[in-house]
């Protein structure tokens, strides 16, 4: 399969500027980000974006800027969290909790909360408050956010009884006493870690589903979760630009969700098992994304380009170790972490020279990895990477400006 989008496809892309040369070639090669930056937004221009821009049937959005430079983009309003709704009402495993009503707290970056309060501030006329009300967090009917502070691992008992208190307001409102936990996994673990810390376990109140959607989920911290809810825990993978393509079962399972979408897998080095998602997508029909390389990597079930066959998406490309004997993703280093050890919680590996590195790691109980779990990781490290490394113990790694971890750093 060469990527190539159909007739069909082709007919409802004819008139965006950006694909006309092409549709002349009769070839589309693969889009990049700085391409669709490139001259934007006349690049993307037709009459009937324009007059979907001026009724506010279009809107200018960034992305993140997460894992790559902030991207601009147009979309129709709420376009991931429908996409987000239509998932979570169509999932095998959770459909339930959708049908019945539940209100879904979100529990992720800061970023996403300030976004919230600050579209709520502008709706009033007003400036955004810099420690919002719960009002003020509140997406729509359904949705709210809970976190306020960049760095979850420096939450204090005030504002983990907050978030709690929040949480019950949501189950409460409902009368099976049931709601929704949207989050980032590592936020969802330091926050139970902090109410085992502090014996709150009492004012936490149950979900009746959690998806995490937000990054990469480690193998440890899955785990982690998995011992601590009796609900199902779904994870959604997707982006801004668009909208969510898989889904996990229960049972971590991956399935597509590819409404108006296909997509194709592309090495990211010869003879490398670890592809790059490449996805064409008319979903977005005011910036329909053509060969568009996301800068995902995923592995397969059986280490060929199958979409149908991926079983984990192993984190960016744009953060890919180059070793003598391929390239290294997350997910790889993630595997070798969780074989090592469950106790590990977060992990960055420092690469410190040409032949040497570091792996700091944080524990979930605090306590510091003994000798032997140590060593394996040492030599799990080193049989990854060809690099000698050396495990040292953090009480605490550093978040993201982003609110997401790093997994990879150079320090040469």
């Amino acid at each position: 399969m060469d990527g190539q989008p159909t007739a069909e496809v082709v007919d409802q892309i004819r008139d965006i500027p950006i694909y006309r040369p092409s549709i002349e070639r009769g070839y589309f090669p693969v889009l990049e980000k700085p391409e669709i930056a490139r001259g934007f937004p006349d690049n993307w221009m037709t009459p009937r974006l324009a007059e979907a821009l001026a009724s506010g049937a279009a809107e200018f959005v960034l992305s993140t800027g997460t894992n790559h430079d902030r991207m601009q983009i147009i979309r129709p309003p709420y376009f991931l969290l429908r996409s987000y709704y239509r998932l979570w009402s169509e999932h095998p495993d959770i459909s339930a909790t959708w049908e019945e009503g539940c209100r879904r707290v979100s529990l992720t970056t800061v970023l996403a909360t300030e976004h919230v309060a600050r579209v709520n501030a502008r709706k009033r006329g007003a400036e955004p408050d810099p420690l919002p009300e719960l009002d003020e967090r509140r997406l729509d009917e359904r949705t709210v956010y809970v976190n306020l502070r960049l760095d979850p691992a420096l939450w204090e008992r005030e504002e983990v009884e907050r978030m709690l208190a929040e949480m019950r307001t949501a189950r409460d409102a409902h009368p099976k006493g049931w709601y929704h936990l949207d989050c980032s996994s590592y936020h969802l673990a330091h926050l139970v870690r902090k109410v085992s810390e502090w014996s709150l376990w009492d004012k936490f109140p149950q979900p009746a589903s959690i998806i995490h959607a937000y990054e990469y989920t480690p193998v440890n911290v899955k785990r982690y979760l998995q011992q601590h809810f009796a609900c199902p825990i779904i994870d959604l993978f997707g982006s801004t630009e668009l909208g969510y393509l898989y889904y996990s079962d229960r049972r971590g399972r991956y399935r597509p969700h590819l409404d108006k979408m296909s997509v194709e897998l592309l090495p990211v080095a010869p003879d490398s098992q670890i592809y790059h998602l490449v996805v064409s997508s008319v979903r977005n029909p005011y910036m329909p994304l053509i060969r568009y390389r996301s800068g995902d990597c995923v592995r397969t079930l059986d280490g060929t380009p199958d979409p149908d066959r991926i079983a984990r998406f192993c984190g960016r490309e744009k953060e890919l170790l180059r070793t003598a004997h391929g390239p290294v993703s997350q997910g790889d280093l993630d595997d070798r972490v969780a074989a090592a050890t469950p106790r590990v919680f977060l992990h960055q590996l420092r690469v410190t020279g040409e032949a040497e590195a570091e792996l700091h790691c944080t524990t979930f109980d605090g306590a510091p990895l003994g000798p032997a779990e140590a060593a394996a990781l040492e030599d799990g490290v080193r049989e990854l990477t060809g690099r000698r490394c050396r495990v040292e113990h953090r009480a605490h790694i550093a978040i993201g400006k982003s609110g997401k971890y790093a997994w990879l750093a150079k320090d040469h």
